[in-house]
């Protein structure tokens, strides 16, 4: 590796040091009341103390407020806030958004921006199940822009919308469950690599990449699938008010453009994020209110770090960002999973 390499890997193993150092720390705080303050203040610098603030892009009557809450990306719950934060979808930062929805009487309208591929059946599923509750409780209509992309988990947290908007090029649909993975024990037997895997039943190791698929592997992981596939099916028919046998005609896994999805009834309307935002304010007499964003801020010194690292390192920026993605995922492990996702994993 050539000097700026060496450079980055060494900021990558500073931030690890300083994140073990601040965790240490909070423990510290943890047992020492009177000085609980003092590095707790320590470690929200270190760490990054999360503030929520409203961008408003368009003045008005406050009480009459139209939210703006946007999921770009794929729908993990892979990142963090904190000091190997590395930027993209959020899902903490994103729940706890529409906490702040549900809980602000002025918000009297929403506006879900959607641009993903999809991501986990259970981050999906959690916010599907936030709007609905948000809609259920306070009775606060919910609009959907779909961006270039909206497929698979993407409309799964759409389907449940008074009104789904898109573009004639947004790629959406995709409905359905996808579990990928790879086997590598036909290479392994070339190579004579022996799998010596000790487990407590036949299955406790389904999934795994060291040995070939069984009939009853398959069988039970399809199980999995079409359950979690019937539940996609369960929340496009109800959302759309729409028939479960054509429900699952449309459910086949194949994308659609936004001009056929409006054909087949996936989509209500063809129309732009400003297109949303007035139709949401004319239906609902909202067009003297204000629109506005959550922004989330952060005064972290990893975000001066990281910030200092690219510019020293330019031309190697991404290799900061993948070691950071890495050490994001630092003492986790990789498993396959069920996903609403286009393409697979």
């Amino acid at each position: 590796m050539n000097k700026k390499r060496w450079a980055a890997v060494g900021i990558a193993v500073g931030l690890l040091v300083v994140s073990l150092a601040s965790s240490y720390a909070v423990n510290l705080a943890k047992k020492e009341d009177k000085e609980s303050t003092t590095l707790g203040d320590t470690y929200s610098m270190l760490l990054g103390e999360q503030a929520v603030s409203k961008n408003i892009s368009q003045a008005g009557a406050a009480n009459k407020s139209v939210v703006v809450l946007t999921v770009d990306g794929a729908i993990l719950d892979g990142g963090t806030s904190g000091i190997f934060s590395s930027g993209g979808y959020n899902h903490a930062d994103f729940m706890n958004q529409l906490q702040l929805v549900e809980d602000d009487d002025d918000v009297k309208g929403i506006v879900l921006v959607v641009n993903s591929p999809g991501g986990g059946t259970f981050e999906s599923a959690e916010i599907k199940d936030k709007l609905v509750e948000i809609k259920t409780k306070t009775k606060k209509p919910l609009y959907v822009s779909m961006q270039n992309m909206a497929a698979s988990g993407g409309y799964y947290i759409s389907a449940n919308a008074d009104k789904i908007f898109a573009t004639e090029e947004t790629l959406t649909g995709s409905i359905g469950v996808i579990m990928s993975g790879l086997n590598y024990s036909g290479l392994y037997e070339k190579l004579g690599i022996s799998d010596t895997t000790i487990k407590s039943g036949q299955y406790k190791d389904i999934m795994s990449q060291s040995r070939a698929m069984t009939d009853g592997d398959r069988a039970i992981l399809q199980t999995m699938i079409d359950d979690s596939y019937g539940r996609f099916v369960n929340v496009v028919a109800t959302g759309r008010n729409m028939d479960e046998k054509r429900a699952r005609e449309l459910a086949d896994g194949r994308i659609y453009d936004g001009a056929q999805a409006k054909s087949v009834g996936l989509v209500d309307e063809i129309g732009y994020k400003e297109d949303v935002i007035k139709a949401i304010q004319k239906d609902y007499k909202l067009e003297d209110g204000q629109v506005f964003e959550y922004q989330t801020t952060s005064s972290s010194l990893s975000n001066l770090f990281f910030s200092k690292a690219s510019q020293v390192l330019a031309p190697e920026k991404n290799t900061v960002s993948e070691l950071s993605n890495l050490l994001e995922k630092f003492g986790t492990v990789d498993s396959p999973k069920m996903m609403y996702l286009y393409g697979g994993e």
